[in-house]
């Protein structure tokens, strides 16, 4: 009697597949572990980190010279130079050295000329803080560096440990057991003196799964070759279930009466999937065993990497809170028709190159065993299982291969700086994982043209008008008049006078900005805490040339806490939420409106909706209002 061959039952479309994949599997991160930051590259953040201590946390040299107090050197000219005493008004300084008390300028060892063992002489007046990185200059404490479920790369692991982040909480990597089977084949690291004998073959798409595997982001533990035994690899497969996050059974799953993957993961779970309409990768299995998901992998070496990038990859990805997996794309042209089976969905490895202007492809092998097709091509295109062939010379997408480059799903935000676009930005992450916001600092006035010349999704503003006492409205009708936009409320904020704690100097009111005493450090040009700033000084008829420190500017409301914490200066226009983060004492001015503008071409786009959700959520009302300083009353409210 012939033997009782294994056949596929109700087989899946790729799409119908992965639903199953990630309704069954898809719902569970895996916990948290505690890992020093050099060892972090490549892991993702659990949890939102932010600085404990500033970088630099000291005023440090930024040039080999002489650091001096930049007063001293006032009036100093090629035809009347001075003369500074060694160790009294300048003392020799190498780049990053700590700046000596009582100094705040640093001149280039160049510009100097040494008269003797005591004494220099220069030819120009150095300006306070030249050639100087003042504390806080690159990092601030306290404020975010990383967004929870961020990736971390080699340049982070920089800025964690100058900011005083020696280890950080990442989710564990998945852990994937793999079992290869098939009595066919043998162990490359035993190395035999012959070649393998007809029939016989080395066993590897276990290690390319186990890679594959470490790339994605998970660990894997390769098991021993197991031979065609049901009951073996039943047995195998259960204890694997129990000790991993999910298991990869290699060969055994195609139809045919020798292929044992179907039959053993019966014996001990269920069968979700068997026959995928794919091509390569038809004879992925998938099931369920001890609630874990079970992979049967096909044993042609294309076939089972396709089953993996399609089925495996996104399920390890919402393991550890990250978006599917996807590929740059590109237009080509397909040099002779393609030919494809309807009813199967169909990955054309291509060779790819530019001639002239145009992109085109170039079909390899199509061989499910031809593992030379996968390591040679530039692309993959996808041929829909309702297509039959692609024409020759008709544009096509293809998945580009080289470079490895992934689609980056981003929310754009440009203009005025708020220290609530880092928790909108965690809480993105969070509540989305797929969105990633990511804010450049240029100012209100900055942010209102970058929206009318199209380079960004939304802008942070808070421009006041004189006039009307009203925020930003007027700023968009007269700069955009024709540009269909909206405009939702993000917060109302506390913005008034940082000081250092306890006030030493005494300073009560913006009309203490001229005392000679009060140094200011500024906010830069365009922005709306430079713009209620001068209207202040106006409505005191307070000449700006009075003020000592107006032109020192700062784009971010923290580094303006942080130039009054280091001792920049004396005073700083800013948020309440930034003067609380450093400890700072903090004199209300005004409470103002923080509004979010949106392009309308945006605004109905689902990713903005999904950040209006967010905005609109309880949760991140509360960890705005933790803060200090902010109101959230009307905030996600649409305005105009």
């Amino acid at each position: 009697m012939p033997p009782k061959r294994n056949i596929y039952l109700q087989m899946k479309s790729l799409e119908e597949a992965r639903g199953i994949v990630l309704d069954a599997f898809g719902d569970r991160l895996t916990e948290s572990e505690s890992v020093a930051t050099p060892d972090a590259v490549g892991r993702v953040l659990a949890e939102p980190v932010a600085a404990r201590l500033s970088s630099p946390h000291f005023h440090a040299a930024a040039m080999d010279g002489i650091a001096v107090k930049a007063q001293n050197t006032f009036g100093a000219h090629p035809t009347r130079p001075k003369t500074l005493s060694i160790d009294r008004d300048a003392f020799y300084i190498n780049t990053g050295r700590v700046l000596p008390a009582g100094t705040d300028a640093v001149i280039m060892i160049e510009q100097v000329q040494r008269l003797d063992d005591t004494r220099v002489q220069i030819e120009a007046p150095a300006y306070p803080w030249q050639h100087v990185r003042k504390m806080g200059e690159d990092i601030v404490a306290t404020e975010m560096l990383f967004a929870r479920q961020h990736r971390v790369t080699p340049y982070c692991v920089g800025a964690l440990l100058a900011a005083g982040r020696f280890e950080v909480r990442v989710l564990r990597r998945p852990r994937a057991i793999i079992i290869p089977t098939g009595s066919e084949l043998v162990e490359w690291h035993t190395r035999p003196q012959v070649d393998p004998r007809p029939g016989q073959a080395i066993e590897s798409n276990a290690f390319v799964l186990g890679k594959l595997t470490e790339a994605a982001g998970g660990g894997f533990q390769r098991w021993p070759l197991l031979g065609d035994d049901v009951g073996r690899i039943a047995e195998a497969i259960r204890t694997a279930a129990q000790e991993a996050d999910l298991v990869m059974v290699v060969g055994g799953s195609s139809a045919g009466s020798e292929d044992f993957a179907r039959g053993a993961m019966e014996q001990v779970g269920e069968i979700l999937v068997h026959g995928v309409t794919m091509m390569p990768g038809k004879p992925t299995l998938v099931g369920r065993v001890a609630d874990k998901p079970v992979f049967g992998m096909p044993g042609y070496p294309v076939s089972t990497i396709m089953a993996f990038e399609q089925l495996v990859e996104p399920l390890l990805a919402r393991m550890l809170g990250q978006p599917p997996p996807q590929r740059p794309l590109a237009d080509v042209l397909p040099t002779r028709k393609i030919a494809s089976k309807l009813g199967t969905e169909e990955f054309v490895r291509v060779k790819i190159g530019q001639v002239g202007e145009r992109l085109v492809a170039t079909a390899l092998p199509r061989g499910a065993g031809q593992i030379t097709s996968i390591t040679e091509a530039d692309g993959i295109i996808r041929i829909p299982a309702h297509v039959e062939g692609l024409a020759e010379g008709q544009p096509v997408a293809a998945e580009l291969l080289r470079p490895l480059a992934a689609i980056k799903r981003t929310l754009v935000v440009v203009g005025s700086h708020d220290n609530t676009l880092d928790l909108l930005a965690d809480e993105l992450r969070a509540q989305t994982a797929h969105l990633t916001l990511s804010s450049s600092h240029v100012g209100s006035m900055g942010g209102l043209m970058a929206v009318k010349r199209g380079v960004c999704h939304l802008a942070g503003t808070h421009l006041l008008d004189e006039a009307t006492g009203t925020y930003n409205f007027t700023y968009i009708r007269n700069l955009m008049p024709d540009l269909p936009v909206r405009l939702v409320h993000l917060v109302m904020r506390d913005q008034g006078l940082i000081v250092p704690a306890g006030n030493p100097k005494g300073i009560h009111g913006i009309e203490d900005l001229a005392r000679e005493d009060v140094v200011l450090i500024n906010r830069q040009g365009g922005s709306g805490t430079r713009i209620l700033l001068d209207y202040r000084l106006k409505q005191l008829d307070l000449p700006p040339e009075r003020i000592a420190g107006y032109a020192n500017e700062e784009f971010t409301h923290m580094a303006v806490a942080a130039a009054v914490t280091s001792g920049a200066a004396d005073v700083g226009l800013g948020i309440q939420a930034a003067a609380q983060a450093l400890g700072l004492d903090f004199i209300p001015v005004v409470t103002e409106q923080y509004d979010l503008l949106i392009p309308q071409v945006h605004f109905e786009t689902a990713a903005v909706q999904e950040l209006l959700g967010v905005i609109r959520g309880e949760r991140f009302k509360a960890r705005v209002e933790a803060l200090g300083g902010y109101h959230t009353e009307r905030t996600g409210e649409v305005l105009l």
